[in-house]
């Protein structure tokens, strides 16, 4: 049978073998093209910016000036020289990368926020390996000069509170001009930084310093918002900010007993919804979410960690939103955060990525489809009707 075979693919004329392998290679290059290109353009492109209220005061043309584009993505886990395997290195930071870049182009927000995790290996990346990885950071999540980018630190990033060092945390404050207790203000909008890892509450040199620079911002804020249990004496030499309320931006997620309330497609798995919290880990301790609370009032919190979504209400009125992981390696399904802001309002709209195994999906059937197509081409396969019509011909025949 095979040496069969073998005669007949050489008995096919060199003009219908070469146009035959020309079909392949188009196909095969097609699905490539798609896969691994238009498939983000094609999810992302149904992604729209949500709608807000800037105001009554403020008239139509003025809200949508005012209105800030905000992207919001967290735990990317770039992997590093010791546990990142070339090929899923590869994957998933090809991944995450045309999800980035196309999300740029189509969406063109006004800034980005990433919470935290960036690195896998940050922790414990030597000065080589972290130069490394920046590199490749600064590669894959490039931005034009019309956005702006602001990284948060994550566990990954700078240690567990136990890993953390003044030299971990000054290197990404380097990379990343990153402070904790930093206040960035864009179109009227208070967006407050916070170093999570360091409201371990232990007095450390790193966590006294944090902390400090969270309560004269604390302070600086409620002045500016002119809180009736400040009175003018304590507030008239502070800098006044405007008087939005803030949002708060960190890695680990205010405390929570579990994700068991969490809901949604990209919410934790069933099998982890209850699995309880560990403070200080997994989540803020109760003292250190009481204090930040406490001190700021946000209108909003935005953390990640869990690498799954949940909505949390705090003290009955503060929504706390964690965002999902951004890379394959975490969860088949992910996503970002789009929100539209204006000084008094906000409205957030989740924008999902390809989901891995929709991809895996496509491979796998253009792969059989291929089989198929090559088999059928070199007559080792009949086609449906020509089997048909030899079982017609042979029982005329008897």
């Amino acid at each position: 049978m095979p040496s069969s075979s073998s005669t007949t693919v050489k008995n096919l004329p060199l003009k219908r073998r070469l146009s035959f392998l020309l079909k392949l290679v188009c196909f095969v290059s097609s699905v490539l093209i798609f896969c691994e290109f238009l498939i983000y353009y094609v999810v992302i492109f149904q992604c729209r910016w949500p709608e807000v209220k800037g105001g009554a005061h403020v008239g139509e043309k003025e809200t949508s000036a005012s209105v800030l584009k905000a992207m919001i993505l967290a735990d990317t886990h770039l992997l590093g020289e010791i546990k990142g395997h070339w090929l899923d290195k590869l994957r998933r930071e090809w991944q995450m990368e045309r999800s980035f870049q196309t999300a740029l182009w189509l969406l063109q927000p006004d800034i980005v926020f990433i919470l935290g995790d960036v690195f896998d290996e940050g922790k414990w990346s030597s000065p080589q390996a972290w130069a490394d990885d920046v590199r490749r950071f600064r590669k894959m999540f490039k931005y034009p000069v019309s956005t702006e980018l602001v990284v948060i630190a994550g566990n990954h990033d700078i240690g567990f509170h136990y890993e953390m060092t003044a030299y971990k945390v000054n290197r990404f404050e380097k990379v990343f001009n990153f402070t904790s207790g930093k206040l960035i203000t864009r179109k009227g909008i208070n967006f407050v930084l916070v170093n999570s890892v360091a409201m371990e509450g232990d007095g450390c040199a790193v966590c006294s310093t944090s902390e400090a620079k969270l309560v004269a911002l604390s302070h600086k804020l409620n002045c500016s918002q002119q809180k009736s249990n400040h009175s003018n004496k304590r507030c008239s030499d502070v800098e006044k900010l405007p008087a939005s309320e803030p949002i708060l931006l960190q890695h680990y997620p205010l405390y929570r007993k579990s994700d068991a309330e969490c809901t949604g497609e990209d919410s934790a798995p069933l099998e982890e919804k209850n699995i309880p919290f560990k403070e200080k880990y997994d989540v803020l301790s109760q003292e250190a979410s009481q204090k930040l609370i406490w001190w700021f009032q946000p209108r909003l919190i935005l953390s990640g960690h869990t690498h799954s979504a949940c909505e949390v209400l705090h003290a009955g009125k503060i929504p706390e939103i964690s965002v999902p992981s951004f890379s394959w390696r975490n969860r088949n399904n992910p996503s970002f955060i789009m929100g539209s802001i204006t000084p008094t309002d906000f409205s957030l709209q989740k924008c999902f990525l390809p989901f891995e195994s929709r991809v895996f999906t496509i491979y796998c059937a253009a792969g059989a489809l291929l089989v198929i197509l090559v088999l059928a081409h070199v007559q080792l396969l009949t086609p449906p009707f020509y089997f048909a019509q030899r079982l017609i011909s042979k029982h005329k025949a008897v």
